[in-house]
């Protein structure tokens, strides 16, 4: 689909949204005056209604009409249940506001994620199509990367500038998981599958910090003390879906169900003195070791 496309039906349900309801005749007002408009006139009803259209069958998204006002608006709460929808949404916007951007690139700091632009196009389309993939798989634990890696993708997901795709492995009959950016050579295959019904990404992550699921440890209450500044970025961006905050004097407290991971431990350790793990002791300890074992470095 042409970018132009794309964007006017961008613009079309941010117009919406923002407006809350609106008519046709407003929308249309609106796309007269609007940067992104090459020909200065609105929308026609054939038009508006192509767009309609194309909206829904993009981004799974209704634009619907109340029949007594005929004012158009968006469901927010269905939205909300699909957030690979908001994201593309977002996603689709900030690009083209980028794209006009140009007189000031040298003032615009991104964040680069190397992975989206190599493998992110064949795993989605093996997604959409249950294919198979084959790929080399080089992890920086090892000098040796392994070969013809052949996996089932279950889901991909977006954690820390790196997409990983979730999927079972042929030659070992278990789900793993893999960094796009570390794979070298991948392919789709002719070859298709079924997908597993039982294995859903958000229960497979429910109990996660990030990407490393340890599936055969039991969730925990976890709770951390969190100096009063550094509080507020916790409550602004939770560390886990499960985060409960309780207020006190000079700073909070912070209750999780979560499973005990690495990456889990290393974003605890990246807040250094800020936060104190209260709970569940053995957290505390490794926590503890961690900090002793760099301490060690400096003597």
């Amino acid at each position: 689909m042409a970018n132009r496309q794309i964007n006017r039906c961008v613009w079309l349900v941010d117009t919406i949204r923002r407006y809350g309801r609106i008519t046709r005749a407003e929308l249309s007002s609106l796309w007269e005056r609007s940067p992104m408009n090459d020909t200065g006139r609105g929308f026609s009803r054939r038009t508006f209604y192509n767009y309609r259209d194309t909206v829904e069958e993009m981004f799974n998204l209704r634009i619907e009409c109340d029949p007594t006002t005929f004012e158009y608006y968006i469901d927010e709460e269905e939205l909300g249940t699909n957030g690979i929808t908001d994201w593309m949404l977002n996603s689709l916007n900030l690009h083209e506001t980028l794209s006009g951007a140009h007189q000031i690139a040298d003032r615009i700091v991104l964040e680069d994620v190397p992975s989206a632009r190599e493998h992110l196009s064949t795993v989605i389309e093996a997604l959409k199509l249950n294919r198979m993939i084959k790929f080399d798989y080089h992890p920086y634990t090892r000098t040796i990367p392994t070969r013809d890696v052949v996996l089932c993708p279950y889901f991909i997901k977006l954690f820390k500038q790196r997409w990983y795709v979730v999927g079972l492995h042929m030659g070992e009959n278990r789900i793993k998981t893999y960094a796009l950016d570390r794979m070298i050579k991948i392919v789709a295959l002719a070859e298709s599958f079924t997908p597993d019904p039982s294995i859903d990404p958000k229960t497979y992550f429910e109990y996660s910090y990030g990407i490393v699921v340890e599936q055969h440890s039991e969730p925990r209450k976890v709770v951390l003390k969190v100096e009063a500044r550094q509080a507020k970025y916790f409550a602004a961006l939770p560390l886990h879906h499960s985060q409960m905050q309780t207020v006190a004097d000079g700073y909070s407290l912070f209750t999780y169900h979560m499973r005990i991971s690495s990456d889990f431990i290393e974003e605890l350790l990246s807040h250094g003195h800020n936060i104190e793990v209260l709970e569940p002791k053995e957290l505390r300890a490794l926590i503890r070791t961690e900090l002793e074992d760099t301490l060690n470095l400096y003597k």
